[in-house]
């Protein structure tokens, strides 16, 4: 039908003319109340939010010449983010003369993966970047 009928229908029933696809050859057009279906779309969008987990990243930060017992409580804390679903972000800071031994760093790096390995997927394994030493690991899914 013509654009000045669908037009003509839509203000006898009180409603709107809406085009649902305008590149369409020819153009596809609804009548409806816009209002009331904006309003609903706004609603939907809003639940769709709220039901929505928001995963953040936590950082845990190692030193170079770290001890078992301070290790062994990072790896805990890094253990329950992942647990409660977020991300985390391990690094380890190289100062003065430790920048000359970043294998010591990896070496760090991997055993803290290998500690977590039943709680965590490496997103992003080891790697140099400047001074820090920057590895994330996620939660591993329940599947």
């Amino acid at each position: 039908m013509s654009a000045a009928e669908a037009q003509k229908v839509a203000d006898e029933n009180d409603l709107d003319l809406v085009k649902i696809s305008p590149n369409a050859n020819p153009p596809v057009c609804r009548v409806m109340d816009y209002g009331k279906y904006r309003f609903e779309q706004t609603k939907r969008e809003k639940e769709a939010r709220k039901n929505q987990k928001v995963i953040e990243i936590k950082e845990v930060r190692l030193g170079l010449n770290i001890d078992v017992a301070d290790f062994n409580t990072k790896q805990r804390q890094a253990a329950k983010f992942l647990q409660s679903g977020h991300k985390v972000k391990v690094s380890i800071r190289f100062r003065g003369r430790e920048m000359g031994h970043p294998e010591l760093g990896q070496d760090i790096m991997d055993r803290f993966a290998t500690a977590c390995e039943e709680c965590a997927v490496i997103e992003k394994p080891a790697k140099l970047e400047g001074r820090h030493m920057l590895m994330f690991l996620g939660p591993k899914s329940n599947k």
